[in-house]
């Protein structure tokens, strides 16, 4: 099947892209990489009436550091400077991990950062790390800028906040205390979409965890991040009992949806046998040799 008919622009600027999205609303669709948008052209699971393909937007790709420790990252940053870049490595060495699991090379070299956010898939590594990170989107129109925690960007499957003549042009991630990372990922074969991934993010200070981060994708509508097990792993020491207790909490608070490659129960305990895989990882990270053995 091919996409039904539509025109097409190639905007030279940001400007001129929003002056199109402006013009054209609810008809028009974005494409940044392409590697989604374009198998749902081809299937019609969307139509649009215009095209604006923004791979001229060289001002979108970029990676800055912050001030305060994070990054500022372009929309049109592609997957495969995220795995390679040694600034990103430095600041956040969990999006390099996350990306080498994501699709295959062709894709990474193509796929854009703002492409997978906006496109919000919630089996998708980038969507789930920016909730991670405590990313923060920056949508801008003909109106303006405005800047969205992630916490409130995500709406629901393929669903986000954005407005039909907004543009996602940059992700803030604001810097964070020393964390040891570790990301884990279960698909059925390499390249493919995972059934169930987690980040985690251990802040330990003298031997005890100060604060954690867990996010999971894959296991709900949208890109998560895990509260109640962040609450239950501070000021713990990382034990066998303190890891139990965090599965469970985890798996308690999950509630994914029967499809045709998993059943709930399934993706729950995967989800908890991936949470325990990261933990350990991190934890012997932050502890090294002479941490607490498990």
């Amino acid at each position: 099947m091919k996409p039904v008919p539509f025109d097409y622009r190639c905007p030279d600027s940001v400007d001129e892209a929003l002056e199109l999205l402006h013009t054209h609303g609810d008809g028009a669709k974005v494409m940044a990489g392409g590697q989604s948008l374009v198998p749902m052209l081809n299937f019609r699971v969307v139509r649009p009436g215009l095209l604006i393909d923004l791979r001229r937007l060289l001002e979108l790709d970029f990676v800055r550091e912050r001030s305060d420790g994070g990054l500022t990252v372009g929309a049109m940053t592609r997957h495969r400077l995220l795995e390679t870049s040694p600034v990103v490595a430095s600041r956040f060495p969990v999006i390099p991990e996350a990306m080498q699991h994501v699709a295959h090379l062709a894709i990474r070299n193509r796929g854009t950062l703002g492409g997978s956010v906006a496109h919000a898939d919630p089996a998708a590594e980038l969507p789930m790390l920016v909730r991670l990170l405590d990313g923060v989107i920056i949508a801008r129109s003909v109106r303006g800028e405005r800047a969205v925690p992630a916490a409130a960007f995500f709406v629901g499957p393929l669903s986000t906040v954005l407005e039909s003549d907004e543009l996602l042009v940059r992700i803030e991630l604001p810097g964070l205390p020393p964390h040891s990372w570790a990301f884990e990922e279960f698909a059925r074969r390499a390249g493919e979409l995972a059934l169930a991934a987690t980040g985690v993010g251990l802040d330990v200070i003298d031997g005890r965890i100060h604060a954690a981060r867990v996010a999971m994708m894959g296991v709900g509508d949208m890109p998560l991040r895990l509260e109640p097990v962040e609450a239950v792993l501070a000021g713990q020491v990382l034990s066998e009992k303190s890891i139990a207790v965090a599965v469970q909490a985890a798996r308690d608070s999950l509630e994914p949806r029967q499809d045709l490659h998993a059943s709930p129960e399934y993706r729950r305990h995967l989800a908890g046998a991936l949470l325990e895989r990261a933990l350990r990882r991190a934890w012997a990270s932050a502890t090294g040799p002479g941490g607490v053995n498990l």
